[in-house]
């Protein structure tokens, strides 16, 4: 049953003879195809703001946005696009992924995570047909919600294929291609905005918004091909197909070590009948249930999803003409997608807690830079009416510095992390809270934002840069590393950190008052 290999048996990690094994062809062909999961986000993300951007757009559905607009005389350039109802159009969608992916934990654990994967796929190519045929605002909300369950659904079963599936000593990287795929979906996102706002008859936006179902349909098919993860297969009971499988994406038939390893995280995952309710009150798993929060959050509030969501808008606020706001933001896109590269190649190497160090800090500097170039021009009245080239060319330079310090640390790994700390019996759940809390915020970061530009002016990117702050001197002094350890080991960098051991060395009570102690 071996696979053919391309890599020495052993690996990088600190003990090469713990998991023998070979990176076969065939766990990274599944594994890349798992990872096109996100390009449904991705390309979400990319579409919204250039699409709330096209005149046509608005007229249709929008009219009195439009008008707004259209009448607005005044140069303050803070408060332009400044709608509530605009924002609620793109940040519905993260509301029905965050109740959606409650729901995609039990399906998860249940039917397995690429029976998950594909009913995300299929449920959001059911929204971009409506989308694309919308004629009326109501069809419009349908679509955005059914686009929102499949995100939901996407978001929780692929970094948990992803992080199964690999080998442990290569998990980063390819849960990376997660991420990879998410920017390459912003990307062509803004590459179709940019060419079909100039459509004649303005119909472009149907394009834009229709096309989302390429990636719906790419998943689709991608899971009918894939297998099931052996970690999930122990846990619904099919252990001889779990070996088997093993023994497939390893390339080897000495499979026995990390075989027992998933069979005793399926043995404790018995003594917890209620993933949920234990994951919320047992101290063993306070560590893991408070990354999976601030994480999320903290990835939110950087700032990034502003660049992301309302590049055109952001672009065209500061001076911008239309078609160069529209081109700034591929500039910006291809700037991600090649930072997230770095990421790739790194992950394994340097480690997750130096990426996320190394990116916060450049994010700062960046962040930084450009509140004090957009004050300087702008100040607290936002009014200018004409802007040289060499201060749009700076701001871009600083938006893509910033991008990349994203884009290589707390962009893909804002996923990877929280979804390999999780032991077996609650990793369903803790994926969920994880996306849960990343759509929470994304929602309302993309449903104040404008307001808040309006507002605080430039000083909205420093009210981001705080958070910048906070977020990495939480990683310097709570985070510890995880590169190079099983995902069924994890809990011994609990029991090792100089903080969360104290949560560790306790007794758990569980949902029938059952006392459970993992043992590493």
């Amino acid at each position: 049953m071996g696979g053919v290999g391309f890599a020495v048996s052993g690996s990088r990690g600190d003990d090469p003879t713990q998991y023998p094994g070979k990176l076969t062809w065939y766990v990274v062909m599944t594994l890349m195809a798992a990872a096109m999961g996100g390009l449904i986000f991705g390309y979400d993300i990319g579409i919204s703001g250039g699409v709330t951007s096209m005149a046509p757009f608005l007229e249709k559905f929008f009219p009195s946005v439009y008008h707004n607009q259209m009448d607005d005389t005044s140069t303050n350039q803070y408060c332009k696009f400044d709608s509530q109802i605009l924002t609620l159009f793109t940040s519905s969608l993260y509301l029905a992924a965050l109740v959606a992916s409650f729901f995609a934990s039990t399906m998860t654990k249940k039917f397995g995570r690429r029976k998950s994967m594909m009913f995300g796929g299929l449920i959001f190519l059911v929204g971009a047909i409506i989308n694309a045929a919308a004629v009326h605002i109501s069809m419009l909300i349908i679509g955005r919600v059914l686009l929102g369950i499949g995100v939901g659904f996407a978001n929780q079963s692929v970094p948990l294929y992803l992080s199964e599936m690999s080998p442990y000593d290569y998990r980063g990287t390819f849960n990376v291609c997660f991420q990879l795929m998410i920017t390459i979906g912003i990307l062509v996102a803004n590459l179709f905005n940019y060419f079909f706002a100039k459509i004649e008859g303005g119909w472009g936006w149907r394009l834009s918004l229709g096309l989302a179902g390429v990636p719906a349909i790419i998943i689709i098919i991608s899971s009918f091909f894939l297998s099931d993860t052996p970690n999930s297969l122990v846990d619904r009971g099919r252990e001889e197909e779990a070996k088997t499988l093993l023994k497939r994406i390893r390339g080897v038939e000495n499979i026995d070590a990390e075989f027992n390893d998933i069979l005793a995280a399926k043995n404790d995952a018995r003594l917890v009948q209620n993933q949920w309710q234990n994951i919320f009150k047992s101290r063993c798993y306070r560590p893991q249930l408070v990354m999976s929060i601030l994480i999320p959050f903290f990835q939110q509030l950087t700032g990034i999803n502003v660049i992301m969501f309302y590049a055109p808008v952001l672009f065209k606020t500061i001076g911008f003409g239309s078609d160069a706001s529209l081109m700034s933001a591929v500039i910006t896109g291809v700037i991600n997608v090649l930072a997230t590269c770095v990421s790739i190649g790194f992950a394994d190497r340097w480690g997750r807690r130096t990426l996320f160090l190394e990116g916060g800090v450049q994010m700062l500097i960046f962040q930084i830079a450009v509140a004090a170039l957009i004050g300087a021009k702008f100040g607290v009245t936002g009014d200018v009416t004409e802007l040289p080239k060499w201060f749009a060319i700076v701001v871009v330079i600083c938006i893509c510095f910033y991008v990349a310090g994203f884009a290589w640390s707390w962009g893909p790994l804002g996923w990877l992390y929280p979804s390999e700390i999780f032991s077996l019996e609650i990793r369903s759940a803790g994926q969920s809270v994880n996306v849960a809390v990343n759509m929470l915020f994304t929602f309302l970061v993309a449903q104040v934002f404008l307001a808040l530009l309006c507002t605080m002016k430039f000083g909205l990117f420093i009210f981001f840069a705080f958070f910048v702050v906070l977020m990495t001197l939480f990683c310097y002094f709570f985070m510890p590393e995880t590169k190079n350890i099983p995902i069924e080991e994890m809990t011994q960098i609990w029991r090792e950190h100089w903080y969360w051991k104290r949560f560790m060395d306790q007794p758990v009570n569980g949902a029938n008052e059952m006392t459970r102690i993992e043992q590493v």
